[in-house]
């Protein structure tokens, strides 16, 4: 798979830097051989900021216009001029609508996305349902959109909230060629993800009483395979509902996460490895690092 590949030369290059070693024929990596880097060198305060460089736009979407799905609002940066964009759906949880991760939209998009919250077809549908119209989201993004040409449509990624991230588990099981996943304070009955090879965030609330973190959160996490790139982050006594609402922590490492695996920037390891400490706002973070 396509991060395999990318991780596996990403670490060649590192042990060669790290080794002082050059290799005759091939040219010393740096940052500014990616093709998929965009947006200027970031810093914490960058990251944390709610708006990043990027002006953006925003289009709205009729669920009369789709399928699968039940329509959403697409953000995106408005100037083309580094190049086509990674882009990420993202689902909202249950009896919830678009609305509850609207926040998400410019401020991952400000930053160099192309972003669609989405609402589902009923605001009842299970998780295994809502990974399939992520899914549908996604196609829908990158082939008949009015945006379409500004996604590079091999840099996909999916979010969601609550059955919302219990979907983008789903999502990433039926396709293995997603390049980052992001479950919020997840929900679902399957309790084991073994088939999931995609680089996995997950975020969980140490005081959700709705999905708890040691009855979906972690066991979610601990199930994933050991061979892929995964982080469990636990929001500091925030309940099932903190990613409806514009939350700094949440973004920064989800900004983190998709640019490291969506876009490919090494930059964003900073912010990742080594995890992060504990702090007022995370209770506990565990990852594979170094990716």
């Amino acid at each position: 798979m396509r991060h395999l590949i990318r991780k596996a030369g990403a670490a060649l290059v590192s042990g060669l830097l790290l080794a002082g070693t050059a290799v005759v024929g091939m040219p010393v990596a740096s940052a500014a051989d990616n093709p998929y880097e965009r947006g200027p060198d970031p810093t914490e305060a960058s990251i944390e900021a709610r708006l990043g460089s990027f002006d953006v736009a925003e289009r709205s979407v009729s669920r009369l216009a789709v399928t699968g799905f039940g329509g959403g609002t697409i953000y995106y940066p408005t100037s083309t001029a580094e190049g086509t964009f990674g882009a990420v759906a993202v689902a909202p949880g249950y009896t919830a609508s678009q609305s509850s991760m609207a926040w998400l939209g410019p401020r991952l998009a400000s930053q160099g996305f192309v972003v669609f919250t989405i609402d589902t077809n009923t605001t009842s549908d299970q998780p295994s349902s809502r990974g399939d119209q992520l899914r549908s989201a996604l196609d829908y993004l990158t082939a008949r959109s009015v945006v379409s040409g500004r996604i590079d449509a091999d840099r996909l990624a999916v979010m969601g909230h609550s059955m919302g991230g219990g979907g983008a588990l789903e999502a990433a099981k039926d396709d293995s060629s997603l390049q980052a996943a992001i479950p919020l304070t997840p929900w679902n009955t399957d309790k084991t993800w073994p088939e999931v090879s995609t680089p996995t965030l997950i975020v969980g609330a140490q005081d959700d009483s709705i999905a708890s973190v040691r009855l979906h959160a972690e066991p979610f996490y601990e199930s994933l395979p050991g061979s892929a790139d995964k982080a469990y982050l636990e929001l500091r006594g925030a309940s099932h509902f903190a990613p409806s609402t514009n939350n700094t922590t949440i973004a920064k490492y989800s900004i983190s996460w998709l640019k490291r695996f969506v876009d490919d920037d090494l930059r964003y390891d900073q912010f990742l490895c080594p995890a992060p400490s504990t702090s007022t706002t995370i209770s506990e973070y565990r990852s594979t690092c170094p990716y």
